[in-house]
């Protein structure tokens, strides 16, 4: 292993604000719709109060009911940022007979508006007539399941619950565009729409009907695409334990002339006093099939069909006694036992194609140009044959070489995915660009998208898309994903970028367009990278390679754009300085267009905790040539008000 370094590993956090000394009292007319409820909560112990009234009348408290009976209301905040301070939920009931239901749900944000800044929840609360179901109709978009840390790429989470009399169950929580095309949830539940503040609503509409007579807590039904699929779906409350002594049912509708094969992973398995767990298969004109949920036996089959979940009365006493918990992958292929696929990349230069056999024991079996492979690498026109492939046997990854010799004749490049046929039995789950500058230049990376930001503890990308960026050798500079604070990152050497799904999933179409990348001339350090900070915003940074050091001798700066009025608030925790054989390490902070430092000090010299900073500045970094190694620290920035600092 490389000796280790100047790990400042830096965990910069910007915070900016205003210098104003005003009260900060924020005041808002807000006017529910009809049958609507506005519910307005602190999520501090103390501090921020949301008012109503006046004079004698009145009244702060740190939550605030609203309801179509005393609308429109005029709201004061005594604080000047109330959307870090509290939540909204605007709720509605909808209520079935045997017959037909009250309403649908309908995604707007009219009432709202005046709350766009603060996180919002959209919640419809649904009772059908007992002994019936109400159903939820989502044929228009679909959903598809994620786990319940995850994030849905259009910032539009939905979550759907269960009540029962032993309390509520999270059946699931969702995205956007999937194979779930309705639920039906039996007599009492909630279905819910979070957006993030600043997140304007998309306008849509779920139909609510009076479902069937069910068994089970909820069943889901999805609506199978033709060709290749997979859908990865979770048992109720996952991570944590199914609901003792229950059932979960999940329908299928499968194309005509496909194949589909169930597999379940993170398995856990309770222990039972009474019956067992198990999984039941239900077809048409078949009888039914009980499995294990341990049987590896879980064969393919056409035609539609049902899988309901069997949860035993499980021993529970032991606070350490595992519940029941799962994933279940569903793959979906054509029947036909082979695909013919004509792979095109004349018109993609650079480009190669990696087709890769996961499973040694699968029927699987690919050719190129009539040659079996466990391993296919496509570099031109290629006649490939696919037998009994489904998505869980193939891996298909993509890379591209584009290289430099001089910057002036290098246009900009966009690194974007490529658009591959759809007979390829998987789709692309990762992409890698090899970039090389010439000897003396820079490669300069933006996000068409909008800036980055770095995935670390406190800030992990949940995002779809995950940008790894790293040297030609493999020496990591770090993982970024979007919706971020760096706008440019400048590299001063070979170097890569692969883009893949943070998920299970194929990468996702609407991130095509990954990277802007433009060839640059000599940048006097090894990586240099460009943040600019607003107001109230918490930016993270590490040096390249967190937590691992940087590479002897090598050197990194960081530009911090500050808004006007506001300073940066730097503090350096658990600093870990190399011990140098060769040169020292050096931290440096200097104001752009300043001659003189703010800040400097060698391994050697010992460092200040905190140091505040106004305008535009420098962070530089550089590394020795060190005896031993030492372990990544975690310096923070945070910018706040001027007045704050002396």
């Amino acid at each position: 292993m490389s000796a280790p370094t100047i790990t400042a590993g830096l965990l910069l956090l910007l915070l900016t604000g205003i210098v104003s000394t005003a009260s900060g009292v924020q005041k808002l007319t807000i006017t529910p719709d009809r049958g609507t409820t506005f519910t307005i909560t602190s999520t501090q112990v103390k501090g921020c109060k949301v008012c109503t009234g006046a004079g004698r009348s009145r009244r702060c408290d740190a939550s605030l009911l609203l309801n179509e009976n005393n609308s429109p209301m005029s709201v004061e905040f005594e604080c000047p940022r109330p959307q870090d301070a509290f939540k909204v939920e605007i709720s509605r009931n909808i209520d079935c007979t045997t017959k037909s239901c009250s309403g649908h749900i309908i995604q707007s944000d009219s009432g709202s508006l005046p709350l766009l800044d603060f996180n919002r929840k959209f919640t419809w609360n649904l009772k059908a007539a007992a002994p019936k179901a109400f159903k939820i109709d989502f044929s228009g978009t679909g959903l598809r399941q994620i786990d319940p840390s995850e994030s849905c790429p259009d910032r539009h989470s939905y979550t759907l619950q269960a009540l029962q009399t032993t309390g509520s169950v999270a059946v699931g929580k969702y995205c956007r565009v999937g194979a779930i095309s309705s639920a039906q949830i039996l007599i009492l539940g909630s279905f819910s729409l979070e957006v993030p503040g600043g997140q304007k609503l998309q306008n849509g509409q779920f139909d609510v009907s009076v479902g069937e007579e069910i068994k089970s807590l909820a069943k889901i039904t999805l609506t199978l695409p033709k060709g290749a699929s997979s859908s990865v779906l979770l048992s109720p409350n996952y991570p944590d334990s199914f609901p003792d002594d229950d059932l979960m049912e999940w329908y299928f509708h499968v194309p005509d002339n496909h194949k589909t094969a169930v597999r379940f992973f993170n398995l856990t398995q309770p222990s039972c006093l009474k019956k067992e767990t198990a999984v039941e298969y239900h077809s048409k004109g078949t009888a039914a099939v009980v499995a294990s949920l341990t049987d590896p036996k879980l064969e393919q089959r056409l035609g539609n069909f049902s899988m309901t979940l069997r949860n035993c009365e499980m021993e529970r006493r032991r606070a350490d006694s595992p519940g029941l918990s799962l994933q279940v992958q569903v793959s979906t292929s054509s029947a036909r036992s082979s695909v013919l696929c004509k792979v095109d990349l004349s018109k993609a230069e650079g480009l190669f194609l990696y087709i890769r056999k996961l499973r040694p024991t699968s029927a699987c079996e690919m050719k190129i140009n009539s040659v079996t492979k466990e391993n296919i690498t496509v570099t031109s026109n290629s006649l490939l044959l696919f037998q009994d492939c489904t998505p869980e046997d193939v891996e298909v990854t993509a890379m591209k070489v584009i290289e430099c010799r001089d910057p002036q004749d290098c246009p900009p490049v966009r690194l974007s995915l490529p658009v591959l046929p759809s007979c390829l039995p998987a789709p692309v789950s990762s992409v890698t660009w090899h970039l090389r500058p010439p000897a003396h230049g820079t490669v300069e990376l933006t996000s068409p998208a909008g800036p980055l930001r770095q995935s670390l503890p406190g800030q992990l990308c949940n995002d779809s898309l995950l940008i790894k960026v790293a040297e030609d050798d493999g020496t990591s500079i770090g993982h970024f994903c979007p919706q971020g604070a760096i706008q440019k990152i400048q590299i001063h050497t070979n170097m890569s970028v692969t883009a893949s799904n943070t998920g299970r999933n194929s990468l996702k179409t609407c991130y095509k367009n990954v990277l802007d990348a433009f060839f640059k001339d000599e940048i006097s350090e090894r990586y240099i990278f460009t943040v600019s900070s607003k107001k109230n915003a918490p930016v993270l940074l590490a040096t390249p390679g967190w937590p691992e050091g940087m590479k002897p001798y090598a050197t990194v700066s960081w530009i911090v754009s500050v808004p006007p009025k506001m300073v940066a608030h730097l503090m350096f925790v658990n600093v870990s300085q190399p011990k140098c054989s060769s040169r020292h390490t050096k931290i440096r902070v200097q104001r752009v267009g300043r001659r003189e430092e703010d800040y400097s000090r060698r391994e050697d010299e010992e460092a200040e905790e905190e140091l505040t900073v106004s305008e535009r500045f420098y962070l530089n970094m550089s590394n020795c040539m060190p005896e031993k190694e030492y372990s990544a620290s975690s310096p923070r920035s945070r910018c706040r008000r001027a007045r704050t600092f002396c």
